[in-house]
């Protein structure tokens, strides 16, 4: 195998040339799976009972887990209501923020040949679990309600 060099890794080498249909295949085909999940859950209401199954934390604890209102949310993030989305879940329109953002970053150094490294380290995985358990205490407090869905 001849020498790489600073910054290429010897199993994924970096394309040459222009973009090419074979190095955007990925992030294409990640945000076409996005876009049908989200065109599924805009065509089929979870607002109506029997379309999806009951969070087993709300249903057994009574407890609103930081899931909790997201597929309404998606649902009205799809329709373009903003303001509901945020009133079902609003941890995930801002997961849906950061998505974008990410997909963004990902397709643009993907065109330029430069593959996407994200690296979380054990203090950034404690930030996003702190985070998650925040949420979900504040949204079942009283002076949480506007978080609950």
């Amino acid at each position: 195998m001849p020498p790489v060099g600073a910054g290429q890794s010897p199993y994924f080498p970096a394309a040459p040339g222009g973009p090419s249909l074979r190095r955007i295949a990925t992030p294409v085909g990640v945000l076409a799976a996005v876009v049908g999940a989200f065109g599924y859950v805009a065509t089929v209401d979870p607002n109506e009972p029997g379309h999806y199954p009951v969070c087993p934390m709300l249903r057994f604890a009574g407890i609103y887990c930081p899931g909790c209102g997201g597929l309404r949310s998606a649902h009205d993030f799809a329709h373009g209501d903003l303001a509901a989305a945020f009133g079902a879940n609003a941890l995930a329109v801002v997961g849906y923020g950061i998505f974008a953002v990410l997909w963004t970053v990902w397709l643009v150094r993907e065109v330029r040949g430069r593959p996407l490294r994200i690296v979380l380290r054990p203090v950034h995985w404690w930030a996003i679990g702190a985070v998650l358990l925040l949420f979900t205490v504040v949204r079942n407090l009283p002076l949480g309600s506007a978080l609950a869905p």
